[in-house]
C-alpha cells in the first residue's frame, strides 16, 4: 500500500459525521484483539464503545472466526428471492426462540437503519391492507434516533436530532416530549399526559408508535422507567395503533435483560434488531413481527410484502451471528452486565459533584456523562488516544459500551480516562 495512505484517507475518504474540508484526525487501526485496538505506531487502545456498540465479544473471537471460514468454504454469499439456505434458518429459528413471545415472523435487513425502514413500512402496509390506507403517520418521542435513512431520519428527533436540514421533505410525524422519569419509583401519571393526547387526538391516521426501549441511543444518551414503557403500549392497544420497537442499540443483553422491553414486561408488535447481532462482524439486522401483521399484508393485494434487500440474509452474515447469539446465550453474560453496571457506578458517579458536570447516567453496560458544554471533539479524543482508550464522544456527552468481556482492570482504566479528560478539560 502508498506509504502515504493517511493522506489519500484525508483527501479522498468521507468518514461518517465527517467534514472534507479540515477533517478531523482519524487514528489508523491494523488489528483488534480482545478488548484492545492496535495502532499502527504500536499503541494500543482498550476500546470503550465496542465499534459503535457492537462487539459484545470483543475483537478476533475464535468461536465467531471460525464461523466465517466455515461458511466462507461453502457459500459467501446468494441471492434469497426464491431462494434460502440453512444459516438463515437457523438464525430465524434462535431469533424467534429468544425474542418475547407472538413476534413469530423474520424478515431480515442490511442494517439497522434498514431493519427501522422495514418494520415502518410493514405497519403502513398493514393498515392499508386492512382497508385504513389512511393511517400512515408515526407518533414517537423526542430525543430519539433511529437511523439515517429517510424513513428513519423521519422519526428521528427533528430539532436537536443530526438531520432537521432535511425536515423540509421529511415525512412529517408526531412528536411527544421525551420522559423525564428515570425510574419507576419517580413515576407520575402525568408523564404520559402529552403521548396519550396525541394518540388520542390522531389515532385515526397513526400506523404505529415508534421507540426505543427504556434507553435512547444516539439521539442524547437518556434512560427513561420502565412504566412509561408499559403506559405506552396500554395506550397503543386502547387506540387501536400498533407499537415498534427499536432495540438496535439496546439489544442483545446491553441494558441487562435480553431485551431491554422484558424490564417492561411489553411486547411489541414489531421488533428491530441489529449491531450485536453478529458482534460486530458484519453488517446484519432483522425485523420481527407477529403472525396476525404478516397474515393480513399477505392477504390482501398486492399479497406481497414489498422490500426486497440485494444482501437480505447474507450466507456469511447469518453464520456469524448464529455463533455470537449462541456465545452469548452460553455465556454468563448478566453477572458480566450486572458488573460493568456496578463499576459504572461506582467510578463514574463523582463526575456527578463536579460543576460542568449535568448528570451521570448509568444502564447496564452503558456509562453516560452528560456535560453542561460542546465538547471539542478534536481536543478530548486526542486526551483519551493518550490515555489508552477509545472512547467517541459526540454533542456534549461522553459515553461508553464496551465489549461485555472487559475485565474489572480494564474498566476501570478507561473510566480514570473518562474522569480525567471531564476534570482537567472542562
Amino acid at each position: 500500500m502508498n506509504k502515504n495512505w493517511l493522506s489519500f484517507d484525508k483527501t479522498h475518504i468521507w468518514h461518517p459525521y465527517s467534514t472534507m474540508q479540515n477533517p478531523l484526525p482519524v487514528y489508523p487501526i491494523v488489528s483488534a484483539e480482545g478488548v484492545y485496538l492496535q495502532l499502527e505506531n504500536g499503541n494500543k487502545l482498550i476500546d470503550g464503545m465496542a465499534s459503535w456498540w457492537s462487539a459484545i465479544h470483543g475483537y478476533n473471537h475464535p468461536v465467531l472466526n471460525a464461523a466465517m471460514r466455515n461458511q466462507l468454504d461453502k457459500m459467501a454469499h446468494v441471492m434469497f428471492g426464491g431462494l434460502t439456505h440453512r444459516p438463515a434458518v437457523e438464525l430465524a429459528e434462535l431469533l424467534v426462540k429468544i425474542t418475547p413471545n407472538s413476534l413469530e415472523q423474520v424478515f431480515f435487513c442490511d442494517s439497522g437503519s434498514v431493519a427501522v425502514e422495514v418494520a415502518i413500512k410493514m405497519a403502513i402496509q398493514y393498515w392499508y391492507a386492512s382497508g385504513k390506507p389512511e393511517k400512515q403517520k408515526l407518533l414517537t418521542i423526542r430525543c430519539g434516533y433511529h437511523g439515517d435513512t429517510f424513513g428513519a431520519m423521519a422519526v428521528c428527533d427533528p430539532v436537536n436530532g443530526m438531520h432537521n436540514i432535511f425536515s423540509h421533505i421529511l415525512p412529517s410525524h408526531y412528536f411527544a416530549d421525551a420522559p423525564t422519569c428515570k425510574n419507576d419509583d419517580e413515576w407520575q401519571p402525568e408523564a404520559i399526559t402529552i403521548f396519550k393526547n396525541l394518540l388520542e387526538q390522531n389515532h385515526t391516521e397513526i400506523a404505529a408508535v415508534i421507540l426505543e426501549p427504556l434507553l435512547q441511543g444516539a439521539g442524547g444518551m437518556r434512560i427513561y422507567c420502565p412504566e412509561y414503557l408499559r403506559q405506552v403500549s396500554l395506550l397503543c392497544k386502547e387506540y387501536n395503533v400498533l407499537l415498534i420497537l427499536d432495540e438496535i442499540a439496546t439489544g442483545f443483553g446491553r441494558t441487562g435483560t435480553m431485551f431491554a422491553c422484558e424490564q417492561a414486561d411489553v411486547i411489541p408488535d414489531i421488533l428491530c434488531l441489529g449491531k450485536a447481532l453478529t458482534g460486530g462482524y458484519m453488517s446484519l439486522a432483522a425485523t420481527l413481527t407477529t403472525t396476525k401483521i404478516s397474515n393480513v399484508i399477505s392477504a390482501q393485494p398486492p399479497g406481497v410484502f414489498m422490500h426486497g434487500p440485494t444482501f437480505m440474509a447474507n450466507p456469511l452474515a447469518c453464520s456469524v451471528a448464529i455463533a455470537s447469539v449462541n456465545q452469548l446465550l452460553n455465556s454468563p453474560w448478566q453477572q458480566r452486565i450486572n458488573q460493568i453496571e456496578q463499576q459504572l457506578f461506582a467510578e463514574l458517579s463523582p463526575c456527578a459533584s463536579l460543576p460542568q458536570v449535568t448528570d451521570v447516567r448509568i444502564k447496564g453496560a452503558v456509562g453516560i456523562v452528560e456535560l453542561k458544554n460542546q465538547i471539542n471533539m478534536e481536543q478530548v479524543q486526542q486526551k483519551f488516544v493518550k490515555l489508552g482508550v477509545w472512547v467517541r464522544p459526540f454533542r456534549n456527552l461522553i459515553y461508553i459500551m464496551p465489549p461485555y468481556i472487559i475485565t474489572s482492570e480494564e474498566l476501570t482504566k478507561v473510566t480514570d480516562a473518562i474522569v480525567e479528560v471531564v476534570t482537567d478539560n472542562f
